[in-house]
């Protein structure tokens, strides 16, 4: 005799919770919801939830299957239940989307249906082991203890074992992935290379072998780095819908749900928050920098990413923030060459990775980027733009070149000059592979993993170093 199968939805039948989902959702249509969310929450989490899923629309076709329940799911031949503490609204939707289940079983605004409140449901409904049941937390076991089958996903083994004496355990299928490589991806740690603008006043003012600025600087590199990627986790996951959308950002770890949302919520600010202090420490000012450098970026994550061109300012600028961090981590002067060409060079980067991004989508016969203020009619624009700024970076640099400043600073300022045409190559290189579809989404990742990139980049460094 086959028996209902009955599925939990969070971190079961979806590898997410769409309580969180949703609430950042809210968050992000309007951030003053963050005052009546504990108002609500007074009144019982089902009312919360209900309050939430009141104002917010989820994307159902974009959320992160776990392929395995589907599986069993549509082989099972049995009766199928959506069994969840998530908000009916939010349930149904899923449910509709799948086209899968004969009934769904939720949370209605009063009652919030997990852990024992389920249990009870499901034995009025189909009596004591009168049901299989698909579930991942712990609080499952009160569902698990009055099911005849129980199949464990996401879960450890030992939860697998608990459940295993108290239902007869059909299957355990532990989390597919790496939480230590997930963690890895989702602080985007190979992302840290951008910081390391935070050490060019450092080298601009040849100031290497002194260990008191270079301790300063390494410092202010790691405070960068913490508060970078904090907002990395936050720009994640607020850009789920978006992320899930794109062909290759749709494997990042939150968008998958290879890490869950809350984790993402707690780790976040307490990285940014390390970062901050670690600021304070090294210099009052340079924490000023480092505030203002989250505030933009927060800025950028929540509105001003989806205004097209103003976005790639806005990174180009933050780019520049960070040498301009260095040099008051330092108490070095920035030079206004430096400023001038780190501005239009980063503006051409900046550029070039939105023009990755269209030329993916446009390859996958899309017309708009999710969540971005371009279109793919955009791409010759963002080409010549990006290509005309990346230029106009040489020529500043070619204009210091012959200034009263570098003479201060270079006893062989000529020999600066050999680094026009190599910039001038790499810049024209760099469009070429992206127009040819063969770049990486962020041209920093390719840029410090391009072999010829790296080869120019050495003889660069060569030739300040014989300039000097």
């Amino acid at each position: 005799m086959r028996l209902p199968l009955c599925i939990d939805l969070d971190g079961c039948l979806v590898r997410t919770d769409l309580l969180y989902e949703s609430v950042l959702l809210l968050l992000r249509r309007n951030p003053l919801y963050v005052f009546l969310l504990p108002i609500w929450l007074l009144r019982g989490k089902a009312y919360l939830k209900r309050q939430v899923a009141c104002r917010i629309e989820i994307a159902p076709g974009l959320l992160p299957y776990d392929g395995r329940v589907l599986d069993l799911a549509r082989s099972s031949g049995a009766s199928l239940v959506l069994c969840t503490a998530s908000d009916a609204r939010l349930a149904r939707a899923v449910a509709d989307h799948l086209g899968l289940f004969d009934d769904v079983l939720a949370s209605d605004g009063i009652t919030n249906l997990g852990g024992r409140a389920k249990a009870a449901v499901l034995v009025e409904r189909f009596g004591e082991r009168g049901f299989d049941y698909i579930g991942n937390h712990r609080s499952d076991l009160h569902v698990w203890s009055h099911a005849r089958r129980a199949w464990v996903v996401n879960a450890p083994a030992s939860l697998a074992g608990a459940t295993s004496r108290v239902a007869e355990l059909a299957g355990h299928w532990p989390v597919p992935d790496s939480r230590a490589k997930a963690w890895f991806d989702a602080l985007r740690l190979h992302q840290w290379l951008k910081n390391l603008l935070v050490l060019v006043p450092l080298v601009a003012a040849h100031l290497f072998f002194d260990m008191g600025a270079v301790a300063r600087s390494l410092l202010a590199f790691l405070a960068f780095g913490l508060c970078a990627s904090g907002v990395y986790l936050v720009n994640d996951l607020l850009d789920l819908d978006s992320d899930r959308s794109h062909p290759r950002k749709r494997r990042r770890a939150f968008a998958s749900g290879r890490l869950s949302i809350l984790d993402g919520m707690l780790v976040a600010p307490l990285l940014s928050l390390a970062g901050l202090l670690l600021a304070l420490h090294v210099m009052p000012m340079f924490a000023g920098v480092l505030l203002f450098y989250w505030t933009v970026t927060q800025a950028y994550s929540l509105w001003l990413k989806r205004v097209e061109m103003l976005d790639v300012t806005i990174l180009a600028g933050l780019y520049t923030l960070r040498i301009l961090g260095g040099a008051v981590a330092l108490g070095v002067p920035l030079s206004f060459w430096l400023l001038a060409f780190s501005m239009f060079i980063f503006l051409s980067l900046a550029i070039l990775k939105r023009f990755i991004e269209l030329a993916a989508l446009a390859s996958d016969g899309r017309q708009q980027a999710a969540g971005r203020g371009y279109v793919i009619s955009d791409l010759p624009l963002l080409q010549s733009l990006g290509t005309a700024s990346g230029y106009i970076a040489v020529l500043v640099l070619a204009l210091y070149i012959n200034s009263p400043d570098s003479l201060e600073l270079y006893t062989r300022p000529q020999v600066l000059w050999l680094l026009c045409p190599l910039l001038l190559y790499w810049i024209g290189r760099a469009w070429v592979m992206a127009h040819r579809g063969r770049m990486h989404d962020d041209p920093v990742v390719f840029a410090a993993s391009d072999p010829v990139s790296l080869l120019v980049a050495s003889i660069c460094g060569l030739v300040v170093v014989f300039a000097i």
